[in-house]
């Protein structure tokens, strides 16, 4: 994996969780207080705050499927959990597993160069 493909998926696995929080902020005190309540003074900027989230999140998205080549079903799995209220959560958590078994397997394609590298010497 080179270093865009890995900065792409980075960006991405870290705006997941912040977008899911903004998502669950808003439906709890959005709109429970606005519906409970009455009370409509934290719909507005919790809305905003998670709109400019998942904006970013959905350029983000945009980003690493371009890189990454992902299938349409993988891609598809992204964006269904960014619409979630808890699906950010787990984007971010088989995002990073996806980043490490790439460090893991590019630390083997390297070690085994250096191996038949260093037989034919």
């Amino acid at each position: 994996m080179d270093i865009k493909t890995a900065s792409a998926l980075r960006r991405l696995r870290l705006v997941s969780a912040p977008e899911a929080v903004s998502f669950l902020l808003l439906l709890i005190f959005g709109t429970g207080f606005k519906l409970v309540l009455g009370i409509k003074t934290f719909v507005m900027p919790l809305g905003m705050l998670h709109g400019v989230l998942f904006i970013l999140y959905v350029i983000f998205w945009l980003d690493a499927w371009n890189r990454t080549k992902w299938s349409l079903g993988t891609a598809a799995l992204y964006f269904v959990l960014s619409v979630l209220p808890t699906g950010g959560f787990f984007a971010e958590r088989k995002l990073k597993r996806e980043a490490e078994a790439s460090v893991i397997a590019a630390r083997a394609r390297k070690e085994k160069e250096a191996v038949v590298g260093g037989a034919g010497a």
